[in-house]
């Protein structure tokens, strides 16, 4: 969890069967569900940041690509990307 000089209080509602993810987590790992939850939305915030960096990196190539398979092969590669399977 990050060091922060101050924290401030945010109320959140979890659907029940999260709620009790959170708390069977909380217990395994002998810390707070607040702990937990904090350090899950730090996870998911680092991870988002990297899939964004993957896509600009993507798109990059993408650009760059000058040989027709290549460009194909990373247009599809971004399509997935962008849409999914």
């Amino acid at each position: 969890m990050a060091a922060t000089k101050q924290s401030i209080r945010q109320s959140v509602s979890l659907p029940p069967r999260l709620a009790k993810r959170v708390k069977s987590l909380a217990k395994a790992e002998r810390r707070s569900p607040n702990h937990i939850l904090v350090e899950l939305i730090e996870e998911g915030m680092e991870a988002r940041k990297q899939k964004e960096r993957a896509f600009f990196d993507l798109a990059g190539r993408f650009r760059a690509a000058t040989n027709p398979e290549q460009v194909k092969a990373l247009g599809e590669e971004l399509g997935r990307f962008v849409f999914g399977e």
